[in-house]
């Protein structure tokens, strides 16, 4: 194992190559053991669920097996949206909560992020004493033997659990016709059932996984799919996810993209929330439409790590990020897309006013998102290129106080995500084109 193994989301990368080798899965877990040992002085209780890549049950199967080695009793749930997980570590009471997926990203890619005690994800000091544990592996002694090795069972209630606690926050959907994109992932375990029980007739979409085509042209990552099928079959609004179903976003009648934006705007304004948290990508229109009618909007970097932090800092209940993954700390302990799609479904109801009438509220500034392929050694250097520097001051100058222009690397990904925003759609496309092309250049192998 490396160190530095930790990104923003838990551990990611090829699955078959290190860190994503079934042997660096069972170091992990051993690892994991080790260190709550270390922290509980007992024999510590692990969840663990998946999404619906192939090398899912590899990779789950070695951090299990590594867990069990080193003690620890494991629980299976099998395919599980990630937030189930979360829910069913705070609710069983176990010590950790781990998902193997990479959610969002490609096929190809998996992960392992893991969840502490109550279902939130580790602070950055739990996940170093994980890593250097694993970076002690030889060091750490002999495994268990006889009736110390650790014991395994199927949680067989698990997801009934889950589904009843999402019944619990839906909106009845009766007569309603809505469309599920369900990214091939997690989902499929039972979105389509949640909303039939809440009355909703569903029409659904990529909702058959073959372990390989997860997030493949679909999902929450391309929206057209819900959009297209909004428009062509006539539907009430449709709902789209992310592979591990963390994420949700919403199509109005008009087949327009509901962002996590707009979702935090329509609960705040009919919950009553004063202040939310949200990101430096957040739409600049929302957030003065939100000032005027006196919602606060803090901004903490990309990634729902940091937003989950500044929310508990500030006590707040409501947070998110555009992307879909939205927080509600009131009701659930991590990011949950179900929740987040039947809360802000439920605001709609309780507001008397359709999503498409919210949609012609609530302004936007025209935002553009590149997201820029440079090598994967160049990534967090690019953006602290002063030649990016440069132009990316320049864009600003340009812009003034009616615009904003971000250029981050993405932390799971060989990617420069490039975010201009302004009030001028024509302005917007070409400061954005500049900086793709500046990033590319400086990007590029050496």
């Amino acid at each position: 194992m490396t160190r530095n193994l930790f990104g923003t989301d838990g551990v990611r990368g090829v699955a078959g190559r290190a860190p994503m080798r079934a042997e660096n899965a069972f170091a992990l877990g051993r690892a994991t053991a080790n260190r709550l040992f270390e922290r509980l002085g007992r024999v510590p209780s692990i969840v663990i669920g998946m999404d619906t890549r192939r090398s899912g049950p590899m990779l789950a199967q070695a951090f299990s097996a590594g867990a069990m080695a080193r003690g620890a009793d494991v629980r299976w749930v099998g395919v599980l949206p990630t937030p189930g997980v979360a829910f069913l570590t705070d609710r069983n009471g176990h010590d950790a909560g781990v998902v193997v997926s990479a959610s969002h990203n490609p096929f190809d890619d998996n992960g392992i992020k893991i969840f502490g005690a109550g279902g939130r994800k580790l602070p950055d000091a739990e996940e170093s004493a994980i890593e250097a544990w694993c970076a002690r592996d030889a060091e750490s002694g002999p495994d268990r033997t006889g009736a110390e090795i650790g014991a395994a069972r199927t949680d067989g209630d698990g997801v009934d659990a889950y589904a009843d606690f999402l019944r619990r926050h839906a909106p009845d959907l009766s007569g309603r016709r809505i469309g599920l994109d369900l990214a091939n992932g997690a989902a499929t375990a039972l979105a389509a059932g949640l909303f039939r029980d809440v009355g909703a007739e569903v029409h659904a979409i990529h909702d058959r996984p073959d372990g390989r085509n997860i997030n493949d042209r679909c999902g929450s990552t391309h929206p057209d799919a819900i959009r297209t099928l909004v428009r062509d079959e006539g539907l009430d609004l449709g709902v789209t996810f992310d592979g591990d179903a963390d994420r949700a976003l919403l199509a109005d009648r008009h087949g327009r993209l509901v962002t996590g934006d707009h979702m935090m705007a329509i609960v705040a304004r009919v919950r009553g929330d004063r202040e939310i948290q949200a990101t430096v990508m957040t739409n600049l229109g929302i957030e003065r439409w939100l000032n005027a009618h006196g919602v606060t909007v803090h901004r903490t970097r990309v990634g729902d790590r940091y937003v989950l932090e500044a929310m508990l800092e500030r006590e707040l209940r409501l947070g998110g990020e555009a992307s879909g993954h939205l927080l509600f700390l009131d009701l659930a302990p991590s990011g949950d897309g179900l929740l987040s799609a039947f809360r802000t479904l439920a605001a709609v109801h309780a507001s008397g006013t359709p999503l498409e009438a919210w949609m012609d509220e609530i302004p936007t500034y025209p935002q553009l998102l590149r997201n820029v392929r440079v090598a994967p050694d160049r990534k967090d250097a690019v953006a602290r290129d002063p030649r990016v520097a440069e132009a990316v001051a320049s864009a600003e100058r340009e812009l003034g106080q009616d615009g904003r222009v971000h250029v981050r690397p993405s932390g799971t990904e060989p990617l420069v995500r490039v975010m201009v925003e302004g009030p001028e759609s024509e302005q917007v496309t070409r400061i954005a084109d500049a900086l793709e092309a500046t990033v590319t250049r400086v990007g590029a192998p050496a």
